[in-house]
């Protein structure tokens, strides 16, 4: 972080009790995510780039109070705007359901949802997170962050052997210079890079959503190409305050919600928004209780595959999985073709097979032959 001693202060008493770690999880990509650290359950740091410019503040609750203390150029907007983001403000009046999701509510009383309306910081690793599994996409934005991201204002670092000091954002700007191949270091094929770039385009009109009501607000979201209702879903549950959005098209949560309210362990998007019916208004809540209950539907099949690095960088060039840290094993089998390697090599492969493996773990003897998704 930038070191600076001068900082703004305040104490909120909010209306709702507010836990700041069922809160603020849903903001936080991964453990990993340099911009948001958990010090202890009930104090958490965040990075952000305000309307007023770049702030890090600190949350501390205690005895029904939460003190936030808030550094650079955008301190002054974090004070103002901390109810907005602890979910302090979050509306549960009417809303007294019975049943498995009455007794989460009472269980969690301190599930707010939160409003932190930096849209286009929630909008870059909403990306990120479509059609791959969560831990490819966490370690994309970590690694975006630490090559692109600038560094925080905040107190004096803490010595050797401290935590890491905390990273903005990359800004729009930023973003929106970038060429697509430049992503592929990360792991980010075309389509996704050239997503981002586009929202980083029309950053501005990104962030008017805040000030626009909920459907006018998924509607803008929606006409970026490349988003669509479950992106603007996981947006607006993060950034506009939204408690009624439903991740529509999402690979789980179907199956989550239909197991817990009808025990059902499949089930469709059709069959998930019938289940929610009677829960109009305050859809995303249950999903996001059910979902902090670990209310998942038993898996019947091999986890989503992930793969081990990035994609090869530069202009021209075809991406390919493999490794950034060491070189992958060579195929033994010796009539390998070019473009041919094992799947225990890390690398693409063509659609046709060879006649036989190499001997190697996971190489077309013992693997199913697919496609390189680069």
């Amino acid at each position: 972080m930038h070191s600076s001693d001068r900082h703004l202060q305040t104490t909120l008493r909010p209306r709702l009790q507010v836990d700041l770690g069922m809160t603020l999880w849903p903001l936080r990509r991964g453990t990993g995510d340099p911009s948001m650290r958990a010090e202890r359950p009930n104090v958490w740091w965040r990075a952000t780039r305000t309307p007023a410019g770049a702030a890090t503040a600190r949350y501390a609750a205690r005895a029904g109070e939460i003190e936030v203390l808030a550094w650079g150029p955008g301190a002054e907007w974090c004070l103002a705007s901390a109810l907005d983001l602890l979910g302090a403000r979050d509306d549960v009046d009417g809303f007294a359901p019975d049943g498995l999701i009455g007794r989460l509510h009472r269980a969690m009383p301190g599930l707010r949802i939160s409003r932190s309306q930096a849209v286009f910081e929630a909008l870059v690793p909403t990306i990120l997170e479509q059609k791959v599994a969560g831990i490819e996409a966490r370690r994309s934005y970590r690694g975006m962050l630490r090559a692109w991201g600038t560094p925080a204002p905040g107190p004096p670092a803490p010595g050797r052997g401290g935590p890491r000091p905390l990273l903005l954002p990359p800004d729009p700007q930023t973003l929106a210079a970038k060429a697509y191949w430049q992503f592929h270091r990360f792991g980010i094929e075309m389509r996704r890079a050239n997503v981002i770039r586009g929202a980083a385009a029309q950053a501005h009109r990104v962030e008017r959503t805040v000030e626009l009501p909920p459907v006018e607000a998924h509607r803008l979201l929606q006409a970026l190409p490349g988003v669509g209702p479950w992106t603007s879903a996981e947006v607006a549950l993060i950034a506009l305050g939204d408690a009624d959005a439903v991740p529509v098209g999402d690979l789980h949560l179907p199956h989550m919600v239909s197991w817990a309210l009808a025990g059902e362990p499949r089930g469709t998007d059709e069959r998930m928004l019938e289940l929610l019916t009677p829960y109009a208004g305050q859809r995303g809540r249950v999903i996001r209780l059910l979902a902090r209950a670990g209310q998942w539907a038993p898996r019947f099949g091999p986890r989503m595959p992930t793969r081990s690095g990035g994609l090869a960088a530069g202009p021209g060039r075809a991406g390919s999985l493999g490794t950034n840290r060491s070189p992958a094993p060579r195929c033994r089998w010796p009539g390998v073709r070019a473009g041919w390697v094992c799947r225990s090599a890390g690398r693409a492969r063509l659609r046709a097979r060879p006649p036989s493996g190499c001997g190697l773990d996971g190489c077309h003897r013992s693997s199913p032959d697919v496609r390189s998704a680069g």
